[in-house]
């Protein structure tokens, strides 16, 4: 039975934080390659900027669950450290920017006062654990999934089999069958459900966004809850296993799913659980930290209502009021308490309202927040009489917009205004696009059913692949060679529920200063044409040719004009420049250095075999079989791509030399983890065969230099 921890293991903690320090020094120094160091910053949650010379820092927080002391302390970092500016993801994490990277391993340990950590925010890990903003809350959820999603990233933080893996990993929790989550995107998604009255899971799997968008296949119908973590623990030791190591546009579970099948996947999932540490895995939801709302009202509550109600005679305030309680509060399942949604403009908000905020979740919540999927900030358990003094606390702070969750609420990224892949601003257009819709379609302030999102590339960070409408950040070519800042326009995407999403169609290509343009042809012939309709279903019903011929006038190229060569947000020409992708770490080839970071897993082996932690030790041991492997393969200029592709190529390219390394099969050797339960015996038998074989490897890497 694990426990949900109320602190942070210390002494792990910061030893992560003074590796960061050394490897900075020794990266700085020279002693350190690049690449082995940004792999290693980015799993630290440390990411290279647009801008030369300073980081962006992407904190983790599981599920968007904040404290108001925990947000209080992101505040103060981001003030010392970084802008004084906190941006909310699509992952439900908050990023700050312009951070100089040897101030990183302090402003970690500040953040990890108040249990707040970095490690495996970026990079080829399991990334941050998803689930809906609702979720405790939900009217229609079968049952909280929060304390699964926490148990997630307890059990997965820091654990050797998600550390080095081809590409990063996505999970995904949805409160109930509207799969609010987006399980249908992800690579291992978990849908809520009842089965005569036990808890459990619809589970989704090989989902992605990205240029090649990838609906994930259903695994299982009902997963019981005890074995949700075990199954994502053989997935990911599937994956990476068998993931693809050296093209990283095809290293995504999602392809490997796709080309096994998934009567095949499951077929690997069983080779894999003997070895499994926890077959079973109980949750014990019942521990998970119950919500504590206020019970007493403020002193001055009685005033402040009082003034709000003096406020809401005059008609402009009053009809304000009524709009932004029509779109921004929600009916929770416990009575007597409401939501309130915060509209977090572009994801952006200053810590000063943060700090504000903070007072507020305190004086009249249960001192959280629920950061969301769309950028935005949910506060729960609100008492329902104190809704309009929290309305006249947040207009205050400049947090009182209403349309949250709707049309005029649009979701980007930062494109090109830090991100190194951004090719055209994501921003600029969706600040633009918001003024439109406010100004010129203020109906569309209450239309939750219309999803508009934009990306400042072809990775989709802004989601727009899923979107009833979506924009991409692209260039475009004028005939006489010049280069446009561009839109590529999607539509028809959206979250069916249960499971089963559909992927905006491309329509066309545009110059990015007609965006505006773009937008109200199609806003123009769905209030028209709609029909009250969901606008996916509109859409799948009129076909993509229909919004093609009405938007191919706006595709020629012939007739620009020098501000359509500056691209929104900026007042410069527009070049495009795409810097060194992060988005996935990077690969090491170099022969010495897979040497010695087999050795470091067999140190870490030992290590883990001292403090009996026997699966540990055994992935450890793999890998540094793996590593030792793929050295010397790679020096006999042999190209591996995975894990089961080293053991493969070793038995057949280095048949001859196999009884040099005392063994007549590689694979078979280090396969045998698979059939044996992780115990001690196993762990230390494992442990001295990846010994031998390293030694022996060394032995044969120094004969071939020899004869070099």
């Amino acid at each position: 039975m694990k426990s949900f921890r109320t602190e942070l293991e210390n002494p792990v903690v910061e030893q992560d934080i003074l590796e960061l320090e050394a490897r900075i020094h020794q990266f700085k120094n020279g002693a350190l390659d690049e690449e082995k160091f940004r792999s290693l910053r980015l799993a630290r949650g440390v990411y290279g900027q647009r801008q030369a010379g300073v980081q962006m820092i992407r904190i983790k927080l599981p599920y968007g669950k904040v404290s108001a002391r925990q947000l209080r302390r992101i505040a103060e970092v981001s003030d010392t450290y970084s802008s004084g500016t906190l941006h909310i993801t699509t992952r439900q994490d908050i990023q700050i920017h312009y951070v100089d990277l040897d101030r990183t391993p302090e402003l970690w340990a500040e953040l990890e006062r108040d249990e707040v950590t970095l490690r495996e925010a970026c990079g080829n890990t399991v990334r941050n654990v998803t689930a809906s903003e609702t979720a405790g809350i939900d009217p229609e959820e079968p049952f909280d999934v929060s304390p699964y999603a926490q148990a997630v990233f307890e059990y997965f933080l820091r654990n050797p089999i998600g550390q080095e893996m081809g590409r990063k990993f996505k999970v995904s929790f949805s409160a109930g069958r509207s799969d609010t989550g987006l399980s249908f995107m992800h690579d291992l998604g978990f849908i809520a459900k009842l089965q005569a009255g036990v808890r459990g899971f619809q589970v989704m799997i090989g989902g992605g966004l990205g240029a090649q968008p990838r609906h994930a296949d259903l695994l299982y119908s009902f997963l019981p809850e005890n074995r949700i973590i075990p199954l994502m623990e053989a997935v990911v030791r599937v994956f990476d296993r068998f993931g693809e190591r050296k093209s990283r546009a095809k290293a995504r579970l999602k392809y490997l799913v796709r080309d096994l099948g998934v009567e095949a996947f499951r077929e690997e999932l069983a080779k894999v659980a003997p070895s499994l540490p926890n077959p079973i895995f109980e949750i014990p939801h019942e521990s998970y930290p119950a919500t504590q709302p206020v019970t007493s009202a403020p002193e001055d509550l009685e005033s402040q209502l009082k003034a709000v109600k003096l406020q809401l005679q005059e008609t402009d305030a009053a009809q304000a009021y009524d709009l932004w309680q029509s779109t921004n509060v929600i009916t929770q399942k416990q009575p007597g308490f409401k939501a309130v949604g915060i509209r977090v403009f572009l994801g952006n908000f200053t810590t000063d309202q943060a700090r504000q905020l903070s007072d507020i979740i305190e004086t009249y919540g249960a001192g959280e927040v629920r950061l969301s999927l769309r950028q935005n900030i949910l506060i729960p358990f609100i008492r329902e009489e104190w809704i309009p003094a929290v309305y006249a606390a947040l207009q205050r702070i400049g947090l009182a917009d209403p349309g949250y969750n709707s049309a005029a609420d649009i979701t980007a990224c930062p494109g090109t205004d830090t991100c190194n892949l951004g090719i055209a601003s994501s921003t600029g257009i969706a600040a633009e696009l918001e003024r439109i819709i406010a100004e010129e379609y203020p109906l569309l302030l209450a239309a939750p059913d219309l999803v508009i999102k934009i990306s400042g590339c072809m990775n989709a960070c802004g989601q727009h692949t899923i979107a009833h409408i979506g924009f991409q950040g692209m260039s475009v070519r004028t005939p006489d060679k010049r280069v446009a800042p561009a839109l590529q326009v999607l539509l028809g995407g959206g979250n069916a529920g249960e499971g089963n999403g559909r992927f905006a169609d491309k329509v066309v290509k545009i110059p990015s200063k007609r965006g505006p343009q773009a937008l109200r042809l199609i806003l123009e012939d769905y209030l028209a044409n709609g029909g009250g309709k969901r606008y996916d279903a509109y859409y799948a019903e009129q076909g993509q040719q229909y919004f093609y011929e009405f938007l191919r006038p706006l595709t020629d190229v012939t007739n620009l004009g020098d501000a359509d060569f500056i691209d929104w947000g900026s007042t410069t020409r527009y070049e495009k420049a795409i810097g060194v992708g992060e988005c996935a770490g990077a690969i090491i080839d170099l022969v010495a250095t897979l040497m010695l970071e087999g050795k470091e897993k067999l140190e870490a082996a030992d290590k883990a075999l001292a403090e009996e932690r026997y699966a540990a030790a055994i992935y450890y041991a793999y890998s540094a079989q793996i590593n030792t492997a793929k050295a010397l393969l790679t020096a006999e200029e042999v190209n591996t791509n995975t894990h089961s592709g080293i053991l493969e190529l070793f038995d057949t390219h280095l048949a001859n030399y196999l009884p040099d390394f005392g063994i007549t099969s590689l694979k078979e050797e280090v396969l045998a983890m698979n059939q044996a339960a992780p115990d001690s015996e196993f762990a230390r038998r494992y442990r001295n065969q990846a010994g031998n074989f390293i030694e022996r490897a060394e032995l044969f890497r120094e004969k071939q230099l020899s004869h070099a």
